[in-house]
């Protein structure tokens, strides 16, 4: 292993330095009012190109860096549809920042209140904050982890090794700074971070490419496979039977995890629309900008930024595939290739920090390890900000209309902590699956289906009303939420996954799943185990579309003078102007220039 130089660790410190230079600003210009807007919403004062920024920083997190690097490692382009999905940042921008902009709301849940009812509020806030500690927080801690596993390795302290320790120190220090300063650290550590993390990233790209020999030689080794973002819904070799269950434990159609065109086609869109234009942890910088014309403007900076990680985090895990593959680099091949040849999914998650140790010069690696910090800690930074805010406005304060503001940001606080340390408890689930980009996808393609429903219809009809939304979400939910259970014993202890003997998991798998965990062949839960979690998400998306729609027309209409403006069908001429007025000609451009760009990286990557 490449140790890093006394220079990477100056260029590290620096970067620090100004970090918590920014977080302390932050802290003081907080304290001035110390209320809940400057401290969720950094007053609503954010310029576009801090909110761009800051979106684009808060979602190119760990999870890119460290899984999607890993995903490119093993599985080629396939996981590009959904980094390519900056066209949802432009729905975001056009279609929905209006009714959020009007509505004046602090967090998602909130408008769901304002259009259908309170108990949606609590529901959906119950539902995110289980969703970002499942995904966000715990993916986060974990992705930290394996940074300082593969960088630093021989750090202990006691019984950790390093990537315990390395989960840790980005928990302290993120949420040091983060509840130090509130959204206003969040955003403006941001717009550094993306700094950063793209120079960074993009010299990972660059110095990896020349290690290998250039581009040509990256196709060539990882062949035209690897470089068709639309996969069969068979894969090759595998033959096809509609028996319910063949001999061999297979059915091609049901259970392809090789992510086939008909999941990246139906199923990747609908999670892209709920996270970039419904969930908190997106759209909380848009709803920091001063007016609708910002926030627009916010949302398509970042979709710009968007169309990067497909060159700057995917492709370095291709490179990293090739140099292993050739033989040009044996710590990476060991790495990401077993004796026999084959891929091993879960090392090869090490495909980016690995590259950066074995192939960058002094300096160099500093700027980039930086860089791995940046996007470690702030998507945390985000996380810990959604979750308290989620928290404190939709829960505690509800339940406690008396309390203070300083009382409301002292909750918050405390909220992060809270959040943390059930994410850390999560972390070996994440250990024993798939990859962490396969394990992350999987959680939201469960989760997201009824939250998109309730918002996008919710937006488009206004004749959906309260309890449509209400069994909607309790029954979506409940399916994503069975699946995920049905999971997690899997994932946990199923055959070949060890824990440490003196762990308490370990004494559990031991005690009770001493040959692991696996449902018997054939059984309702292995068939619903087998299922390709974007086929279950498919699913889940119809049975949430018919509840909404049946459950809303068999009872009352909703009063539509309560919802006006907050619904295409109650939007006034009023309404109509002012949002009208908020863009002109270059906003229209630049929409249109990251549309042409999409469709061209589509038509690159079509094998």
């Amino acid at each position: 292993m490449t140790a890093l130089h006394a220079i990477d660790w100056i260029v590290i410190l620096v970067y620090f330095g100004f970090v918590f230079g920014i977080a302390w600003w932050a802290y003081l210009k907080e304290k001035q009012s110390e209320t809940s807007t400057e401290y969720f919403l950094a007053g609503r004062n954010l310029g576009w190109w801090i909110i761009g920024a800051s979106i684009f920083s808060s979602n190119i997190g760990s999870e890119h860096l460290v899984g999607l690097a890993g995903s490119g490692a093993t599985d080629g382009v396939a996981m590009a549809h959904y980094e390519l999905h900056a066209w949802c940042l432009l729905v975001l921008g056009w279609i929905m920042v209006p009714f959020y902009m009007r509505s004046k709301v602090f967090t998602m849940p909130e408008f769901l209140e304002r259009r259908f009812s309170p108990v949606n509020r609590t529901v959906l806030s119950a539902i995110s904050l289980v969703a970002y500690v499942l995904t966000k927080l715990a993916v986060g801690i974990f992705a930290g982890g394996i940074v300082f596993a593969v960088l630093m390795p021989d750090i202990r302290i006691g019984s950790l090794d390093s990537f315990w320790v390395g989960s840790i120190l980005v928990i302290v220090l993120t949420g040091f700074y983060t509840i130090l300063g509130g959204m206003r650290a969040v955003a403006y550590t941001s717009a550094l971070q993306t700094v950063v993390l793209v120079v960074g990233s993009a010299l990972a790209t660059i110095f990896g490419l020349k290690a290998l020999g250039g581009w040509s030689v990256l196709r060539e080794v990882c062949g035209s496979e690897m470089f068709n973002l639309w996969r069969p819904i068979v894969p090759k070799g595998m033959q096809v039977t509609w028996a319910p269950v063949m001999e061999s434990g297979r059915m091609a159609w049901y259970f392809n995890s090789n992510y086939p065109w008909i999941g990246m086609l139906f199923c990747a869109p609908i999670i892209g629309l709920w996270y970039w234009c419904t969930d908190q942890y997106i759209v909380q910088r848009a709803l920091g900008a001063n007016n609708e014309r910002d926030a627009r403007r916010g949302s398509i900076c970042a979709a710009v930024l968007k169309l990067l990680p497909v060159f700057i985090f995917i492709i370095p895990g291709m490179i990293a595939y090739a140099l292993a593959k050739t033989g040009q680099n044996p710590a990476l091949q060991q790495t990401i290739f077993d004796a026999s040849g084959q891929v091993m999914r879960d090392t090869s998650q090490q495909a980016f920090p690995m590259l950066v140790a074995q192939v960058l010069p002094i300096g160099i690696r500093g700027i980039v390890v930086a860089g791995l910090l940046a996007a470690l800690m702030s998507s945390l930074a985000g996380a810990f900000n959604v979750s308290s805010a989620l928290f404190t406005m939709d829960f505690y304060a509800k339940f406690r209309p008396a309390a203070t503001q300083r009382q409301i940001v002292w909750v918050g606080r405390v909220a992060t902590g809270a959040m943390v340390l059930i994410g850390l408890l999560w972390i070996p689930v994440i250990q024993g699956g798939k990859g962490l980009y396969d394990y992350l996808q999987g959680v939201q393609s469960y989760l997201a289906p009824p939250i998109f429903v309730v918002f996008f219809f919710g937006v488009f009809f206004k004749r959906l009303n309260s309890k449509g939304c209400l069994a909607t979400l309790i029954v979506g939910s409940l399916l994503g939420l069975f699946r995920l259970v049905v999971d997690t014993p899997v994932a946990l202890f199923g055959r070949g996954i060890t824990y440490p003997e003196n762990s308490v998991l370990g004494w559990l798998s031991r005690a009770f799943f001493p040959d692991g965990f696996a449902y018997a062949e054939g059984t309702f839960f292995w068939i619903l185990s087998k299922i390709f979690f974007q086929y279950y998400s498919i699913l889940i998306l119809l049975a949430s579309i018919t509840v909404m729609f049946v459950v809303s027309y068999l009872t009352a209409r909703p009063d539509y003078a309560k919802i006006e403006g907050l619904t295409y069908g109650t939007v006034t001429h009023d309404h109509r102007s002012t949002s009208r007025a908020s863009w002109n000609r270059w906003d229209v451009i630049g929409s249109a220039a990251v549309l042409a760009a999409i469709l061209a990286s589509y038509l690159y990557f079509t094998g």
